[in-house]
């Protein structure tokens, strides 16, 4: 019977364009897609739906909104037209892309709600809730910030410690502050409801569903299986350690309207993933197809695609809604690390982000990438490091020196010499190196199958060096040369041209683009695994040979990290003042002031700077949730120790600035004289918090 798949990855949230982290994710998942695409199950293909959707609700996306001046819809509406850029520049082969806050979705969410419901799996309760009196609004998870009432990390969000991965409440936090308005928020009394996650049936359907096997095979990895059963049992080995889940927010909310419940909001970790569902059902609806009886088929099987720091909501929320809404689970989900740079995780503001749009629009060839990522990808939860080196070696090495170089090697010989004809009574007559190339499909086909790319790709890099090896030890170029060789020319580039779509085989899944371009150089219909055993028929005409990739340019690279360019400085005065201050500077409007956006700014870390005597780098938060990082030469009138903890005041609309040392992404205010005899960093008085504006 052939298989039925139906494939996911986490959903985006619509308040950014795409990150790597995200396109890294996208390509692990497409290159299982189109391999299972290329399967036979008794000689039919399997049914391969492959879908995403925007994650567009909630109160980021709501403040967003209202900063811009836009709605909600017309806010995600912006980020959603820029999603097919990427993706199809990347080669992503979703089926359908769909929205959150489609109708699909608010029918499913609420037909999933009403289920649990009814079985007495949600209860409401009066709790109390942050809420920001300056704002005027109950606070977002996400929009409080303190110390983890767990390991003491700071600057921690309001529902997990990204430091220790400890999940709690936001009212466990300590020291907390709003993150919209840097004020120490209240407590306030509302109604939520809660889906009983605690309840005994549901503890033990979990236990069976992340720490069960399927047929002898784990269905999570172990690391997930491992972080699963801590939350499950909690380090204390207690019966039950879950606690039931909030799934409601108070208006004002972007969101979906919970049933008999005016003012009140699903939470969007209830409605986000319901968004694959929803995804499926419109591709569905749009295509003729029947969703109810695909999701009832017991042969459909479901996979999810994810990050790690989703793990809770994947493996413990969505599996137990799913189950006790009488609905299909999914069989697996698939867990991935993050991308590093050199190390370290990724960080614009010090230079070594990648943005992917930028990536396409210097030119660089997005199957580089799509084979960089596969030759590190495992079945392992494990972190991908980026160097450039690596790269361009990798590229340039495996796919140039060793896969491409075999078609341009044998195909200038067959067109010239035989007029693009493959020789005569060859099929059947096997080399043992065409031998090992078609024996080699079944462990290959085992390796994707488990998503161990790098393995299946360095098992592929090494049937191309015994071809290549076949053709050193061969040496068509001296066959050239020699009339009476003739016929051994033929037949040997013959072999290397069928050894060539063999391995084209195998990489079809990763580069797709170039699969293509070799079926058209060697006339066939689009490749399929099964073709591993079908050679080229005796006399098969082939196309002139184009060329299939280029090389990796080190000016590309260097051209994939670059800043964008500082904004000239304002010429200094020549002349000054008898005191040995600065002369004023030209009078300027309000509205050139305004220009200037000087924000308060809480310096969370501070260190020397390796090989510069005057520089500090500074992590400073100026209230975005994220941290900024800034070079100051301050360092002849400041100790770094002094400065951690400390409020100052930067320039946070100053242009990023590439400097040896990383990117400096604002300017720390300080005052001296002409004659430099003291540098004085600027300190707010109390009360004052990060974020606020100098007005």
């Amino acid at each position: 019977m052939s298989r039925k798949l139906f494939v996911t990855t986490a959903l985006p949230y619509a308040n950014a364009p795409f990150h790597i982290g995200h396109i890294m994710e996208y390509i692990q998942a497409d290159i299982w897609v189109r391999f299972q695409r290329m399967q036979q199950d008794e000689g039919k293909p399997r049914e391969v739906h492959f879908v995403g959707a925007d994650d567009v609700h909630g109160a980021p996306i709501m403040i967003a909104a209202e900063k811009a001046g836009k709605t909600p819809q017309e806010f995600v509406a912006e980020i959603a037209a820029g999603r097919a850029a990427p993706l199809n520049g990347f080669l992503v082969s979703f089926d359908n892309w769909h929205s959150t806050d489609g109708p699909e979705n608010h029918e499913l969410s609420r037909e999933i709600y009403r289920r649990l419901k009814a079985k007495g799996l949600i209860v409401s309760r009066t709790i109390e809730q942050f809420f920001d009196p300056v704002k005027e609004m109950f606070l977002p998870d996400r929009y409080i910030k303190g110390e983890c009432p767990k390991c003491g990390a700071k600057d921690q969000y309001g529902d997990n410690c990204e430091a220790c991965s400890s999940v709690y409440t936001p009212t466990e936090l300590k020291n907390p502050y709003s993150i919209l308005t840097g004020a120490t928020p209240v407590m306030k009394q509302s109604e939520h409801f809660f889906f009983r996650l605690s309840d005994p049936q549901c503890t033990a359907f979990l236990k069976e569903w992340t720490l069960g096997n399927i047929e002898d095979h784990p269905r999570l990895q172990p690391e997930v299986a491992n972080k699963a059963r801590e939350w499950l049992e909690g380090k204390d080995g207690s019966e039950n350690a879950l606690s039931d889940w909030d799934i409601s927010r108070d208006a004002p909310y972007f969101g979906i309207e919970i049933p008999d419940a005016p003012g009140k909001y699903f939470y969007v970790w209830l409605d986000a993933p319901v968004g694959y569902l929803a995804s499926l059902k419109n591709y569905f609806n749009k295509t003729g197809g029947d969703y109810d009886a695909f999701m009832a088929d017991p042969e459909t099987e479901q996979y999810h695609f994810i990050g790690k720091d989703i793990i809770y909501f994947h493996t413990l929320f969505w599996p137990a809604m799913l189950h006790f809404a009488d609905m299909r689970v999914p069989d697996n989900v698939f867990v991935h690390g993050f991308i590093t740079v050199g190390g370290e995780k990724m960080s614009k503001s010090r230079g070594t982000g990648i943005s992917p749009l930028r990536y396409l629009e210097i030119g660089m060839n997005p199957e580089w990438l799509r084979y960089y990522l596969a030759a590190k990808l495992s079945d392992r939860v494990e972190d991908i490091d980026f160097t450039g080196e690596d790269f361009i070696a990798r590229v340039n090495s495996d796919l140039i020196g060793k896969y491409v170089n075999i078609a341009s090697r044998a195909s200038g010989f067959i067109t010239k010499r035989f007029g693009g004809k493959l020789a005569q009574d060859w099929a059947g007559k096997e080399t043992p190196v065409l031998e090992t190339l078609r024996n080699a499909s079944g462990e290959i086909t085992d390796l994707y199958e488990k998503r161990e790319f790098g393995k299946a790709l360095r098992q592929i890099m090494h049937l191309a060096d015994e071809v290549n090896a076949y053709v050193d030890e061969n040496k068509p170029w001296v066959l050239a040369k020699d009339p009476a060789r003739s016929e051994e020319l033929h037949q040997v580039c013959t072999r290397l041209l069928e050894a060539f779509r063999i391995l084209t085989i195998y990489l079809k899944p990763v580069l797709p683009a170039v699969a293509e371009k070799v079926e058209a150089f060697l006339n066939l219909s689009p490749l399929q695994w099964p073709d591993v055993s079908k050679p080229l028929a005796d006399g098969h005409t082939i196309n002139t040979y184009e060329h299939l990739m280029q090389r990796v340019d080190q000016k590309m690279l260097d051209a994939l990290f670059d800043a964008p360019a500082p904004q000239a400085a304002r010429p200094e005065k020549e002349t000054a003042a008898d005191n040995g201050m600065e002369p004023l500077a030209e009078q300027i409007t309000i509205d050139d002031f305004a220009k200037v956006d000087m924000r308060i700014a809480k310096i969370v870390d501070c260190s020397l700077v390796e090989g510069a005597d005057k520089l500090l780098r500074l992590s400073v938060d100026v209230g975005e949730g994220r941290l900024r990082n800034i070079f100051a030469g301050i360092r002849s009138a400041y100790k770094p120790e002094d400065l951690i903890g400390k409020l100052t005041v930067v320039v946070a609309n100053l242009a990023p600035r590439k400097m040896k040392f990383g990117v400096s992404e604002g300017m720390i205010m300080a005052a001296s004289d002409k004659a430099d005899t003291g540098i004085y960093i600027l300190q707010p008085w109390p009360g004052a918090k990060p974020g606020m504006r100098l007005r």
